[in-house]
């Protein structure tokens, strides 16, 4: 089994995750390895494509769609639970694996619980159409 394949659904991995904002001003890469969710992992033959979620420190604004992860979560998560930090719903970094500059074999750093991560991944799901998709794969 390679480490790609433990980058499943709700778990956590270290990503030059690229925000809406950042690619919006033209920049094409990630500033800084950061903690993301992956969202889905979807089977495809020519790569699994993987949707990542941004973990961030800085409170987000109100018309956010995101969640405050719970201190239980950030320890399950490998996260630093000192830190209040948030999930992001509302946009998306998607990238092939395999197909990928950024995504690296790594296994992941935690992993979210069911019971915490899938109201969130159905809301997100039923919210799909707002949500900003920065697509990080090589075509």
């Amino acid at each position: 089994m390679s480490s790609f394949d433990e980058i499943q659904t709700a778990c956590v991995v270290r990503y030059p995750y690229l925000w809406a904002r950042e690619a919006g001003k033209g920049e094409t890469e990630g500033r800084k390895h950061r903690p993301v969710a992956v969202g889905v992992r979807m089977s495809r033959p020519d790569g699994d494509m993987i949707l990542f979620f941004p973990i961030t420190s800085k409170q987000p604004s109100r018309d956010r769609f995101s969640a405050e992860i719970p201190d239980t979560e950030k320890r399950r998560a490998g996260l630093d639970v000192d830190l209040r930090l948030w999930i992001i719903l509302d946009e998306f970094n998607s990238d092939v694996v395999g197909h990928s500059f950024y995504l690296e074999p790594e296994p992941p750093v935690g992993r979210f619980s069911k019971a915490f991560f899938l109201p969130l991944l159905r809301e997100f799901i039923a919210r799909r159409k707002t949500a900003i998709q920065i697509n990080r794969s090589v075509s």
